[in-house]
């Protein structure tokens, strides 16, 4: 599945929003008022949106359901051989169906930019505005039905260095991700599952640009969660990303985890993870730990 891609506009990201927000419910069970079970809304991805640490899930963000409005606040870090990334974000879920992220992510090349000739500390800087609609089912609630929640969602990128990401061969310093996920709970067995198939031309999630020398065109990108419940609290599991390869000078590799999250309450939970994100720029074995706290409203 590769090939170009639509250009994101204004009127397509509000028209989604707005068709998304007077949907009508498909039935009692997505009707449920209250809180959310915990940890069942996911975590903050590196991206801001709702899900694990890396995959993105059909989950919309807060702990509120049809009737409120809810997110949560994150910052996170994954800390590596040659490079430190750090995020912060927030998403706000509106009426358990519409899902609008932000996050901020710093790529810190530490003592490694001085090795490849950039500088010292030199940071890449990426914004990330994500939007998300549940289209069906619900992950929780519909326990009687094999059907998971299914949501379709955008990001749009903007990279900071143009100029350099350029250089390095990336056509282009922003562009648009888009995906269908789907995530299923299964109370009885205390798991949950995720599958979610992200459209994308990102070099590094974007840190190196969008689009190369190698590639140029979209290409069709799996993300997967699996979470076991071990109390209501604590949920353990992995996770597995698939990249594309677009730079000749740059090659990439595959992304997983193994985590572990804890909610204290509805409104604060920890996540860390131990990561494998392969080779970064030339620089092989990339394997570090991920710690990430959320407070949630």
């Amino acid at each position: 599945m590769t090939g170009p891609m639509p250009t994101l506009s204004k009127a397509a990201l509000c028209g989604l929003i707005a068709a998304a927000s007077l949907a009508p419910a498909a039935g009692a069970a997505e009707m449920r008022e209250g809180g959310k079970l915990l940890l069942t809304d996911g975590v903050s991805t590196v991206e801001g949106s709702a899900g694990g640490g890396l995959a993105t899930w059909a989950v919309i963000a807060g702990d509120e359901t049809r009737d409120g409005i809810g997110g949560k606040l994150n910052a996170s870090e994954v800390h590596l051989p040659a490079y430190d990334l750090r995020v912060y974000g927030a998403a706000v879920g509106f009426y358990n169906r519409v899902e609008i992220s932000y996050a901020r992510e710093e790529f810190d090349t530490g003592s490694t930019g001085a090795k490849l000739g950039i500088g010292d500390g030199f940071t890449f800087d990426q914004d990330v505005v994500g939007a998300k609609v549940r289209l069906v089912g619900d992950a929780v609630y519909d326990q009687d039905s094999w059907l998971p929640q299914i949501s379709a969602g955008l990001q749009y990128k903007q990279n900071d260095k143009g100029a350099l990401v350029k250089a390095l061969g990336a056509k282009s310093a922003d562009g648009v991700d888009y995906y269908v996920a789907a995530t299923k709970v299964f109370l009885d067995q205390s798991l949950v599952v995720d599958a979610t198939v992200r459209m994308t031309r990102a070099n590094q999630i974007g840190i190196l640009g969008f689009g190369g020398d190698r590639d140029a065109n979209y290409s069709a990108q799996f993300e997967g969660s699996v979470g076991y419940l071990v109390t209501r609290h604590f949920v353990v599991g992995a996770e597995y990303r698939t990249k594309p390869n677009n730079l000749g000078v740059a090659r990439e590799d595959d992304w997983s985890d193994l985590f572990a999250a804890y909610a204290v309450n509805s409104h604060l939970s920890i996540t860390a993870a131990y990561v494998d994100t392969g080779s970064i720029v030339t620089f092989a074995n990339q394997r570090g730990l991920y710690l990430s706290l959320q407070a949630g409203f």
